[in-house]
């Protein structure tokens, strides 16, 4: 008998091919096993002439709540990515740039948690669909660091990016939309339907044409800066760690992760210790 796949991969529609994060019991972490079989997947479907638009999901009760955190971080990458101090966040962002410079279009099909590396792997779709019950945020900032992709001032803007950054708190859909993290909020049984429908308006063009009105919007991003600039923050990431509190904090790990989140989040009353608060 074989273990489950990692990622699913199904064409709900004509000229759709639609990915799934199939770790449900573990809130779809991105171990580097599951990215392995993410780009592999967002890669075939590149290739196929016969897909138009590529949709992204999670299996179980959420999209993704982060990197695993429990994994070796140096073992099974899915790509090489030179070493030294900041090796991870540069290996991040490289990956999302990955998804960044694909010619189809993406769409990010968002519910429940979307948090940490799983607002990273939204924030590099180029077009996101979020439930009502979304919790997108990036709670590492209370005691890690600030995210490997810094993405949130370029998407939210600057005084939503600070409130953010300076909290760790999550957001619904509907203040998502609001802030610009996403396109548009649906209820959460019409979520799929309605990434669906858009995926199918979004392939009747061409594919030669589309990849250019894809990459017209991220040529005006990058002239602004935006590349450079997320480049730039894997520094201010990989300086984090040489701080006192970060290097204090990464030591409960020892105690188990999930020890560790709730160490940072229960002062906070939100995430996993809300659950359990209201138990």
């Amino acid at each position: 008998m074989t273990d489950a796949a990692l990622v699913l991969e199904d064409e709900p529609r004509p000229k759709l091919r639609r990915i799934t994060l199939n770790r449900p019991e573990k809130r779809n972490a991105l171990s580097n096993p599951l990215r392995g079989e993410l780009f592999a997947a967002l890669e075939r479907a590149d290739r196929d002439p016969e897909v138009h638009v590529i949709v992204l999901r999670g299996a179980g009760k959420c999209f993704s709540a982060g990197y695993d955190l429990g994994s070796d971080s140096t073992k099974d990458q899915p790509y090489f990515s030179a070493g030294g101090d900041g090796f991870w966040p540069r290996h991040v962002v490289e990956g999302a740039f990955r998804i960044w410079d694909l010619a189809k279009p993406v769409i990010a099909q968002v519910h429940g948690y979307c948090l940490a590396g799983g607002s990273e792997l939204m924030a590099a779709c180029d077009l996101v669909y979020v439930s009502e019950d979304a919790q997108i945020g990036y709670p590492p900032v209370r005691l890690m660091s600030p995210p490997d992709n810094q993405f949130h001032v370029w998407l939210a803007g600057f005084r939503n990016a600070m409130e953010l950054m300076l909290t760790g708190d999550s957001i619904d859909g509907a203040e998502a939309v609001r802030m610009g993290l996403a396109n548009r909020c649906y209820a959460n049984d019409e979520l799929e339907d309605a990434v669906l429908g858009m995926a199918e308006r979004i392939a009747k063009i061409p594919p030669d044409l589309q990849q250019l009105n894809k990459r017209s919007i991220h040529r005006a991003m990058e002239i602004q800066g935006m590349r450079a600039a997320i480049k730039a923050g894997t520094e201010i990431q990989a300086l984090a760690f040489h701080q006192r509190s970060s290097r204090e904090y990464l030591k409960e790990f020892a105690k188990g992760v999930t020890h560790a989140l709730d160490k940072r989040d229960a002062q906070f009353g939100d995430y996993r210790t809300k659950a359990k608060g209201d138990k």
